[in-house]
């Protein structure tokens, strides 16, 4: 136990069980030993601690971190990762492990522990999402002419290509790619030597140790450094955004897989069948991702809850923090890895998707627009069309099939066609195919860029 000189008697088996963290701070074993390492490394070239005394603490903290390179760790025993550390440091170096805490507190440890921790997860996050894009801008540039019906209200509107649509999502992600950059600038920041809330008193250098960690720059104040957990909230937040767009990817393609639309096929490998019924091919990967957006929303206002009613500076309700991240970080580096292959594997029935983009209601509007290119008002177009669709759906006929009328040209007629109402979208961000294309390559191009840039 780290503390309890002052006290009469020991932690009562109640107190054990509620206070104690080590069941799942025990995760953070890589970043704790880190941060040791780097703030005895500090008291050694800040003059508190001799050579020897440093070299036998970093020595001990590397054959710590070696034995647990797997993740493997006692399942209980001990009050947190710190003092298990520290209990297997004085079992390797003896007493001069009594030395390493000199200055520290474990405010500013654990603060430290979980910021190494987050700016991992963001990179992983980051570089996970990114891979997806790739697959989807991939997608897109196969299927940059492949005809779908486009939805509003989950009604057929007009015809898009299923590479407009994934590069929907393309751009979707990249927002959360960007979200997860601007979440890291601000979580590059070292609250090591903050000690309890008020500082440190030893004469170390802040910014040379939050360098020695891979930090940008040492935490401005103190007491904001022990209690500040921003960088959990934003990685949570940027992570819920990212399952939120994931869960409406998954929705669509949920839909296209149904037997009543059958627009798309899953990859044997990527979905489940039934126990009971033989046919059954459920698309289960989609419907977890769904599922985990839900609860990755609770996770976030969890923390938020947690957050909102602290006093500075540190309390223990900060111990809650943890949990969240480690079943954030999980979830999301399951549901990217099972996303990427689904996409790229993908089984479109091309067939299926240009008959329903023919249907003449996602056409009308087609017809309306070329009434008002050659002036027709288009309120006075709208209705026109609008009458006409409802006429040949009345007598079960295509619109050219009714023919002209003494308003509709047979050039009005010509532009009820697919293919033509997607080449005609061609302003800046439509569906136009040589558009579509154009737009997959340029997301391609901008992965490999932000690769490069981190």
């Amino acid at each position: 136990m780290l503390w309890g000189g002052g006290f009469s008697a020991p932690p009562a088996e109640v107190l054990r069980r509620f206070n104690d963290s080590f069941s799942f701070d025990r995760a953070l074993i890589a970043e704790d030993v880190a941060g040791s390492i780097a703030w005895a490394t500090e008291l050694g070239k800040s003059g508190v601690l001799p050579a020897k005394d440093v070299k036998a603490l970093v020595a001990g903290l590397r054959a710590i971190a070696k034995e647990h390179e797997d993740g493997s760790l006692p399942e209980g025993g001990h009050e947190d990762i710190h003092s298990y550390v520290e209990t297997r440091l004085y079992e390797k170096v003896g007493a001069v492990a009594g030395k390493l805490h000199t200055g520290r507190s474990r405010n500013d440890q654990v603060a430290t522990d979980v910021r190494l921790y987050v700016k991992n997860a963001l990179v992983e996050a980051r570089a996970l999402t990114l891979t997806l894009v790739e697959a989807l801008a991939t997608l897109a540039l196969r299927e940059a002419a492949t005809a779908m019906p486009g939805y509003t209200h989950l009604k057929r509107a007009v015809p898009v290509t299923l590479g407009h649509w994934a590069n929907a999502y393309a751009e979707m992600l990249l927002r959360d790619v960007d979200r997860f950059a601007t979440s890291l600038e601000r979580a590059n920041e070292c609250p090591l030597g903050s000690g309890a809330l008020a500082g440190t008193p030893l004469a170390i250098d802040r910014q040379r140790l939050a360098a020695s960690l891979g930090f940008a720059r040492a935490t401005a104040n103190s007491l904001d450094g022990v209690s500040d957990r921003d960088a959990a909230a934003d990685y949570l937040y940027a992570s819920t955004m990212l399952l939120s767009h994931l869960s409406r990817l998954s929705e669509d393609l949920i839909l296209w897989n149904s037997d009543e639309l059958a627009f798309v096929g899953l990859p044997d490998a990527l979905a489940t069948g039934s126990s009971r019924m033989p046919q059954k091919k459920n698309p289960d990967v989609l419907e977890l991702v769904r599922g985990h957006a839900g609860r990755a929303i609770g996770e976030l206002t969890g923390l938020l809850a947690v957050l909102k009613g602290i006093p500075l500076a540190y309390d223990k309700d900060l111990q809650l923090d943890k949990e969240p991240l480690f079943r954030m970080r999980a979830t999301l580096s399951l549901a990217l890895a099972a996303l990427t292959p689904l996409i790229a594997g993908l089984i479109v029935h091309r067939d299926a998707m240009k008959t329903a983009a023919s249907d003449d209601r996602l056409l009308t509007t087609e017809l309306a627009d070329a009434l008002a290119a050659r002036g027709v008002p288009f309120r006075e177009a709208h209705e026109i069309a609008g009458k006409r669709i409802a006429q040949a759906l009345a007598e079960g006929k295509s619109l050219k099939a009714l023919g002209t009328s003494d308003v509709i040209r047979a050039a009005d007629l010509e532009a009820v066609d697919v293919a033509k109402a997607l080449a005609r979208r061609t302003t800046f961000g439509g569906t136009a195919p040589a558009l579509v294309a154009r737009s997959a390559k340029a997301l391609l191009a901008k992965t490999k860029s932000l690769r490069r840039k981190a």
